[in-house]
């Protein structure tokens, strides 16, 4: 599980034109210089739930089942792989099959799409009516009273974050990002386990779609919930991180940016521990500093 339906999350793209260097930049008249550039791709996928769109998202094709599993985990409250019976990603008749994640038994889609059997007895999200664009994980969507509840400790007693760890676990994610590398133009979200391993990284071009795919990634390997877990993010941290680490019950947030108020006032009231700015040897505490060893 969590392969690609389309194979590519970058393309090659031709007739880029850049100045030469030096000078004052412009490029003279009649000038050009062409070259190959690799820029990433943001396409729309649908999540299916019993035949039913649920949701439209526009992400960066790549690990489309964990996407769907760690949305579903904020969505409609999933705690363990056996919520999920079964999971199809199909890809879009436009897009090439040769190493796309596609059951033969299904006529190829309009677009990409990830189909869902939940078992009995969990409620599936209610359809969205609009597409989330990789900016916006809740938008318009009616969540903000209804933030959720985490079902298991955050943390245990003992756990404790180290100030030289959170800027350490910055530098792992930032290794591991390679589309990054090539693009310039993607998020990244890491999950890192109680001893501080870096368990996953996943990159997108929506901030939410990169921890929908590493908590959905857990969520199938039965690491939910994630008490005494930290989740790591390249840009700033909205409510809608924190909705989504708080209902995977992830104990800590370190991000490269800032966070918003209300992202504060939420982290606050479960008592996570929210960090911002950790990088060139300082950090931000916003929430949660009792957790912080040192």
């Amino acid at each position: 599980m969590g392969h690609t339906t389309s194979p590519r999350p970058t393309i090659r793209l031709a007739d880029v034109a850049r100045p030469k260097p030096g000078g004052n930049g412009r490029m003279p008249t009649g000038s050009r210089i062409d070259r190959i550039d690799r820029v990433v791709v943001e396409s729309p996928l649908t999540i299916a739930v019993a035949g039913e769109v649920v949701a439209t998202t526009m992400r960066t094709p790549g690990h489309d089942l964990d996407l769907a599993a760690g949305w579903l985990v904020s969505e409609a409250g999933l705690r363990q792989a056996s919520d999920i019976l079964d999971m199809k990603a199909l890809a879009a008749s436009t897009h090439d099959h040769d190493e796309a994640d596609v059951n033969d038994d299904h006529e190829p889609a309009e677009i990409d799409t990830v189909q869902v059997r939940l078992a009995p007895g969990i409620e599936p999200p209610r359809p969205r009516a609009y597409v989330t664009s990789s900016s916006c994980g809740v938008c318009s969507a009616d969540v903000v009273d209804a933030v959720p509840v985490p079902y298991a400790p955050l943390h245990s007693s003992g756990w404790r974050l180290v100030p030289n760890q959170a800027l350490e676990l910055i530098e792992q994610m930032r290794s591991r990002q390679k589309m990054f590398d090539l693009t310039g133009a993607l998020h990244a979200a890491a999950l890192v386990g109680p001893e501080s391993e870096v368990l996953y990284v996943r990159e997108d071009v929506g901030r939410h779609n990169a921890v929908d795919k590493v908590i959905g990634r857990a969520l199938v390997d039965g690491l939910v919930p994630l008490t005494d877990h930290v989740l790591v993010v390249s840009g700033r941290v909205s409510y809608e991180i924190v909705a989504k680490a708080l209902s995977a019950c992830i104990g800590a947030i370190v991000a490269v940016s800032g966070p918003t108020t209300l992202a504060v006032d939420t982290a606050r009231r479960h008592d996570m521990l929210l960090i911002g700015f950790a990088r060139d040897d300082r950090m931000n505490v916003y929430s949660g500093g009792e957790w912080v060893n040192g």
